[in-house]
């Protein structure tokens, strides 16, 4: 694989605090990143804003306008990491569909495709631009537009499993499944709009646990312990 985009959770980069920012846990994935960089990987990332906001747990606010705190969520979200990844010695960009004055660039994919030949780490913030898509959605439509070789899902738990693994402890975990399956069974991967995306652009997913040790540059690299979603 040549360029690939990493899907990091809000909470995933909250460490073990749940909200808000955890450096320890955000340099643990810099060096990570900086290690596929170096070894010739194009990275591109976007980061959920669940540590600060969850627009679909509000039964006060109108549907839009929490999407839009959502969004902003993932552009604060966006330049912290940013930071941190140029303090570990990265060059990066952060791309937003819509316009953040100068904290942020307009996305194209040329603008990306330009960033990527600098040898840069691109973050796409703001999801889609508009409410009613989630982060799921944003990631696979950023992956399929830049011509990604996959996503690589960093989640809490450690892969795809037939029922949620919290509530029942018997349940089992895929080493491979395809979409089409994960569709069918209305398994919590990505979201419904997200999994058919994929299964349309035949774009493959990774997913595994953040938490374990160089899990990052060990799914990229074929050490893989989580489960790997298939296309046909």
């Amino acid at each position: 694989m040549k360029r690939i985009l990493l899907k990091l959770s809000g909470e995933a980069i909250s460490g073990s605090k749940g909200t808000g920012f955890d450096e320890a846990t955000v340099v643990g994935v810099a060096k990570q990143v900086k290690q596929l960089v170096d070894e010739g990987f194009e990275i591109g990332i976007v980061i959920g804003g669940g540590n600060f906001w969850r627009g679909r747990t509000s039964e006060t606010i109108d549907r839009t306008k929490a999407d839009q705190i959502g969004m902003l969520a993932t552009v604060m979200n966006c330049i912290y990491v940013s930071e941190i990844f140029r303090s570990v010695g990265m060059m990066t960009n952060i791309l937003t569909p819509f316009e953040c004055g100068s904290f942020t660039k307009l996305f194209s994919k040329d603008r990306a495709n330009k960033y990527f030949a600098k040898g840069m780490v691109v973050f796409f913030a703001g999801g889609t631009g508009h409410p009613y898509f989630s982060t799921d959605t944003g990631t696979t439509l950023r992956a399929i537009e830049i011509d990604a070789d996959a996503i690589y899902l960093a989640k809490a738990i450690d892969g795809v499993y037939d029922s949620d693994p919290k509530t029942n402890p018997d349940a089992k975990k895929y080493d491979t499944i395809s979409i089409q399956e994960v569709i069918e069974k209305k398994l919590a991967v990505v979201d419904m709009t997200a999994s058919v995306m994929c299964m349309e652009n035949h774009m493959p997913m990774y997913v595994f646990a953040l938490n374990e040790e160089n899990s990052i540059v060990n799914a990229v690299n074929g050490r893989f312990s989580g489960t790997i979603v298939t296309v046909s």
